[in-house]
């Protein structure tokens, strides 16, 4: 057998299998790259810049900066927050105590009568 006699006899034939096993192969490729670029991002790994380098984010002095005031005012609202969870304690407490008790409460921190 030549070589038109395989192509005529294996190739041509197949020619839409192997097409579209080629395309399929191609497709699975595509959708692996997907996943893992998806993975990388949901996970906080770095990306793949145009030639293959990691791509993290730049840390010039202004970002340095402002990273530092966010966490400042971070902590700074959470104290507040904890703050107003107490206030908000004393307050509920107040609207749950019974009326008696209340009086009774607020007789004895008035003191003893002049």
């Amino acid at each position: 057998m030549n070589n038109v006699d395989i192509a005529d006899a294996v190739i041509i034939p197949n020619l839409p299998w192997i097409i579209g096993g080629g395309l399929l192969l191609g497709l699975i490729a595509i959708g692996g790259w997907i996943f893992t670029t998806w993975l990388r991002v949901r996970h906080g790994y770095p990306l793949d810049g145009a030639w293959g380098q990691a791509v993290y984010p730049q840390k010039n002095g202004e970002m340095v900066e402002r990273i530092r005031l966010l966490n400042q005012e971070n902590a700074q609202l959470r104290a507040e927050l904890g703050s107003v969870k107490d206030r908000m304690a004393v307050i509920e407490r107040i609207v749950t105590d019974e009326g008696h008790q209340l009086n009774r409460e607020i007789e004895r921190l008035r003191g003893p009568a002049n």
